[in-house]
């Protein structure tokens, strides 16, 4: 048996080694539990300390990455922007040295006419001159004296033979003259005739075009262009655009379509240009005429649905309009990137965007790098929040585990606590019950039986005999 003083009424009372046992481990479970609760106390500070330095660190880099990347971005785009406007300008120039090239020539041609003109009268006056100069030698010979008469008659002798001499150089230049004149209206004939030719040409392709489109219905003068692209770019697809991809757009979920998809890949699969061609035409009896402008704003939508870059309308329509005769017209003030050719202005326009495209591919390659990088880093910070997350979750159901197994080490201890109250209450009865039978006397058995205390007392009295 074991002794044990209570702390606060001072009373001492014994219990079993069982008894002790289970007082003595509640008490250093107690005290197990206040140490793990500090340890793990300690550990979540500890933790989110840890995970607070790694998030500021990572923030940091992450922060710097972007910030230089950045940077680098935006002197691409800046550069990019640079080789565009320079692009603009050399075809502004090549526009401009065309149009000065024909002046030059028109300039050239009336400055020749021009010439003609003069010579042709340098030629008149001349003979003009000549003219004057024999009537007045043949006036000095009427007014002459007769007795100068030999004299005059040798001297007409002498100028008859100069006036032959000058009638046959004048007749050598009006024959020159003549030659000319009948050289310059061969040439002029010439020009005349080859003009006529040309405008007979053009009048029989207008009336050819005229029947063409009178002949087709609405929707074969639309496919006629399509097929006339179509055609052109198969006759130079092997030779000029092998990688390139040139197709009908069918694509017509999104509700509407384009006519053509140009795209074109380096050999690493980098696209590096793509186009959205729309073809419009209509019959010269149309009623109501269509304007370019009417479908800018669909092919615009067009291909940012299909993710182009530029987007070109091939046009037949405004056929008398200066503006789109004169050549490449850029709409990109309405809308970006979107430029109104003429037919014969097709493989051209794909030929200049290809080669400003080219001549980018390798800042694009840098960029393609960079944005890499950047799904990269989106991986990594992916890849740090599940950990985050299912170390959280870990934690959380390792902190669940732990709440139960101390919600049972209560219950367990709330059963020990009554089982020790019993015990308790056990041991008291038994102290009550021994005081009992430590006062139990003959004296008080007999109290209320005087026979049987007789009988005690008789017996007594034997036993002292």
């Amino acid at each position: 048996m074991q002794e044990i003083r209570c702390p606060k009424c001072g009373e001492v009372f014994q219990v079993d080694e069982t008894g002790y046992n289970q007082i003595a481990r509640q008490v250093r479970d107690r005290e197990f539990l206040k140490e793990i609760e500090r340890r793990e106390r300690e550990l979540e500070a500890k933790q989110e300390k840890e995970l607070e330095v790694i998030r500021l660190q990572e923030e940091k880099e992450y922060t710097a990455g972007i910030t230089k990347k950045e940077a680098e971005i935006f002197a691409k785009d800046k550069l990019i922007a640079e080789l565009q406007a320079k692009l603009d300008v050399s075809e502004t120039a090549k526009n401009f040295a065309i149009s000065e090239t024909l002046e030059k020539k028109n300039q050239e041609i009336s400055r020749g006419l021009k010439e003609h003109s003069e010579n042709l009268m340098k030629k008149d006056a001349e003979i003009s001159a000549l003219d004057r100069r024999i009537a007045e030698l043949q006036a000095k010979l009427d007014a002459g004296e007769t007795a100068r008469r030999l004299a005059v008659a040798e001297a007409v002798e002498k100028k008859n033979e100069e006036l032959s001499l000058k009638t046959s150089e004048i007749a050598a230049l009006r024959g020159e003259l003549k030659s000319k004149e009948t050289e310059s209206r061969l040439n002029e004939k010439s020009l005349k005739e080859q003009y006529e030719d040309r405008l007979r040409l053009k009048d029989e392709q207008i009336e050819y075009y005229k029947d063409f489109k009178a002949r087709q219905s609405t929707k074969m003068i639309g496919e006629s262009l399509e097929q006339h692209c179509l055609t052109q770019f198969n006759s130079l697809r092997m030779t000029a655009f092998p990688n390139a991809y040139f197709e009908k757009d069918n694509d017509a979920r999104t509700g509407s379509k384009g006519d053509f998809i140009y795209r074109e890949s380096s050999e690493d699969g980098t696209e590096f240009i793509s186009i959205m061609f729309e073809m419009k035409n209509e019959a010269d009896t149309t009623a109501t005429k269509h304007k370019n402008e009417d479908f800018f704003k669909e092919l615009d939508k067009d291909r940012n649905e299909k993710g182009c870059e530029y987007a070109i309308l091939v046009s037949l329509l405004e056929i008398d309009n200066e503006l789109y005769n004169n050549g490449i017209v850029d709409v990109s003030y309405k809308y970006p990137k979107m430029y109104v050719i003429r037919p014969q202005f097709f493989i051209p326009m794909i030929t200049l965007l290809r080669n400003a495209a080219q001549n980018s591919l390798h800042y694009r390659h840098e960029l393609q790098i960079v944005r890499n990088q950047q799904v990269d880093i989106l991986h990594f910070e992916e890849n740090m929040n599940a950990f985050k997350e299912g170390f959280a979750r870990n934690y959380r159901l390792a902190s669940e585990k732990f709440t139960t197994a101390i919600d049972e080490i209560d219950k367990t201890i709330d059963h020990l606590q009554k089982t020790k109250v019993a015990l308790l209450s056990s041991e008291k009865n038994l102290r009550i019950a021994n005081n009992k039978a430590d006062e139990l006397s003959i004296k008080k058995l007999t109290k209320n039986a005087p026979s049987v205390k007789a009988m005690f007392d008789q017996l007594n009295v034997e036993q002292t005999n």
